[in-house]
């Protein structure tokens, strides 16, 4: 198999090769310049005797060769070796978590989020040979991973998601169903399932035309219903109070399963109330069951043989040559 880049977006970098040469040609224009403004050539002469322009071009050149070699070792190339068992069959999966500071609220204890995430967690064992992804949401949706097969990097991403994440508040539904359809491949019309988990505190009207987009490309949305229809306080950790309207008065969060309900019908998915996280996956796990799976090729699982040390090694040894390269003429004995 061929070489390649790991991290081909870091090949940009090579244009800085031209900066440096265009810097270098303006540097000795300006010698040139200063040069002819002391005016006596033989005065000039004589104080510049010993320095070498060669070397110093010599200098340059290793500089430039060391920057390149640095780019092609951040840029990781490597040549894929072989793996056995690198076929996999499963579906792809967008779990799309609602981190609005509703989902602070605790008529689920310790409070909403916390209990969502340790439910991920759960479905995610459950899903060893499934791609997943991982959209957070509240005002504003954000992919926080694209879909992989690395189940481990997925659990830090999910334990780690707070409110902090997304800067704009609210619960904007069009905005998380949308950024999880850009996840999936579009050229494919089938394996495709968003796990929707929010509180449904939704003021979107956007949403149910979102839904309808998601449905046209075939992509099977399950919602998850989390809280309780009697609602709960949200603690504000800015003010150590419950979240307070504009009259002053203590906000009740509610658990809003209408539209919920709407956005899983609409798209063939199942609308599931969280009861306990092992209810849950079990009802997503039969539903998501009825997906046809595909067999795709796991490259996490391929052998790399990469040569990243090697360059590493040789950008510093032209760096240190070209340190120690004096740019003055040798004297003769």
């Amino acid at each position: 198999m061929n070489f390649q880049f790991q991290y081909t977006e870091l090949l940009w970098l090579f244009t800085a090769l031209g900066v440096f040469i265009f810097l270098f040609f303006l540097l000795l224009r300006w010698k040139r310049k200063t040069v002819k403004k002391i005016g006596d050539k033989n005065l000039v002469k004589q104080l510049i005797k010993n320095f070498s322009s060669r070397l110093f071009t010599l200098k340059f050149i290793l500089f430039l060769v060391a920057f390149a070699l640095g780019v092609v070792a951040v840029a990781n190339l490597r040549k894929p070796g072989t793996a056995d068992n690198i076929s996999r069959k499963g579906i792809d999966v967008v779990i799309a978590l609602d981190v609005s500071k509703s989902m602070l609220a605790t008529d689920l204890p310790p409070d909403r989020l916390e209990r969502a995430k340790q439910m991920i967690l759960r479905l995610m064992n459950q899903m060893p040979d499934d791609r997943i992804a991982l959209v957070l949401f509240a005002g504003k949706a954000y992919m926080q991973m694209p879909l992989t097969v690395d189940h481990g990097a997925a659990a830090i991403f999910v334990s780690s998601a707070s409110p902090d994440a997304i800067p704009a508040q609210g619960t904007v539904f069009s905005e998380a169903l949308r950024m999880s359809a850009r996840a999936f491949n579009s050229r494919e019309g089938r394996f495709k399932s968003v796990v929707l988990i929010s509180d449904g505190e939704d003021h979107d009207q956007e949403t149910i035309k979102a839904t309808d987009e998601l449905a046209q490309q075939g992509v099977m949305v399950c919602t998850v219903g989390i809280g309780s229809s009697e609602g709960s306080q949200i603690p504000d950790s800015a003010t150590h109070d419950f979240k307070r309207d504009a009259m002053g008065n203590i906000v009740i969060s509610k658990l809003n399963e209408d539209i919920l309900k709407q956005i899983a019908e609409k798209t063939n998915g199942v609308y599931v109330h969280f009861d306990s996280s092992e209810q849950t996956v079990s009802a997503l796990m039969a539903q998501l069951s009825q997906v046809e799976r595909k067999t795709f090729t796991d490259v996490s699982l391929l052998n790399y043989k990469t040569y990243y040390m090697w360059f590493t090694m040789a950008m510093f040894l032209l760096l240190i040559f070209e340190f120690i390269l004096p740019e003055r003429k040798r004297r003769l004995a």
